[in-house]
C-alpha cells in the first residue's frame, strides 16, 4: 500500500505545503468549472477563473510555459465566454448552445495551426525543447485554445476537443510528476463526454 502510495505522490516530498494546498484548490474550482458547464451554467467561468489564475503562478514557477499559456489564455477567454453566454441579442434571450458553422470550423483549424506556431516560437526563444513532453504540451495547448474559444462560443464541439486533449494530459501529467492534476483530467474525461451528451440534448430539445 505504501509503495503504490509513494509512486502516486511521492514527487511531492519536494513540493512546498504551500504550493501542494494551492493545486488542490485549483483542481477543485477546476471541477467545479467542469461540472458547471456540463450543466449549461454559468458559473462555468467564476470557478474557473479561480482555477486558471492558480494554475498559471505554480506553472509559471514550475517552468511549463505551454500549460501556464493555456490556463492564461482560458482566464482571458472565460471573460469573453462569461459577456457571449449572458449577452441577450434580442433583449430577452441568452447565447443558445449551437453547433460551428462552416466559417467557425475554418477558424478552429487557423486558432490550431496559429497556437502551433505560437507555442513553437515561445518554447524556441525559451529554449525548452529539452523533453519529448514539450512537443505534446504543444499540440495539446492547440486543441485546448480551440476547445475554449468553442465552449465560450456556447458550441457542442468544444466538447470533442475537451475529450481529446484530456485523454492525451491525464498521463502527460502524471508523467510530469503532478498526480493531483493528472487525476483532474481522468475525471474531466468523463465529464467531457457526459457534457458532450447532455449538451446534444438540449441542442435537440431547441431544434
Amino acid at each position: 500500500m505504501l509503495e503504490i502510495f509513494d509512486f502516486l505522490f511521492g514527487q511531492y516530498k519536494e513540493y512546498s505545503v504551500v504550493d501542494i494546498t494551492l493545486e488542490i484548490i485549483a483542481v477543485i474550482f477546476g471541477f467545479l468549472s467542469v461540472w458547471y458547464s456540463k450543466k449549461n451554467k454559468i458559473w462555468v467561468f467564476p470557478t474557473g477563473m479561480v482555477s486558471t489564475l492558480i494554475f498559471v503562478y505554480l506553472l509559471l514557477k514550475w517552468e511549463l510555459l505551454g500549460d501556464m499559456m493555456i490556463n492564461a489564455y482560458y482566464f482571458i477567454m472565460s471573460i469573453y465566454g462569461w459577456y457571449v453566454w449572458t449577452y441577450k441579442s434580442d433583449g430577452e434571450h441568452e447565447t443558445p448552445i449551437s453547433t460551428t458553422t462552416l466559417k467557425e470550423k475554418k477558424l478552429s483549424i487557423l486558432i490550431f495551426i496559429a497556437t502551433l506556431i505560437f507555442v513553437y516560437g515561445v518554447y524556441t526563444y525559451f529554449e525548452k525543447w529539452t523533453s519529448w513532453t514539450a512537443y505534446v504540451d504543444t499540440f495539446t495547448t492547440a486543441i485546448f485554445f480551440v476547445g475554449m474559444w468553442l465552449m465560450a462560443k456556447r458550441k457542442i464541439e468544444n466538447w470533442i476537443y475537451w475529450i481529446i486533449g484530456d485523454i492525451i494530459s491525464t498521463p502527460l501529467y502524471f508523467y510530469k510528476g503532478f498526480t493531483f492534476t493528472s487525476i483532474q483530467y481522468l475525471i474531466f474525461t468523463f465529464i467531457a463526454i457526459f457534457g458532450y451528451l447532455a449538451w446534444k440534448r438540449n441542442l435537440n430539445k431547441t431544434q
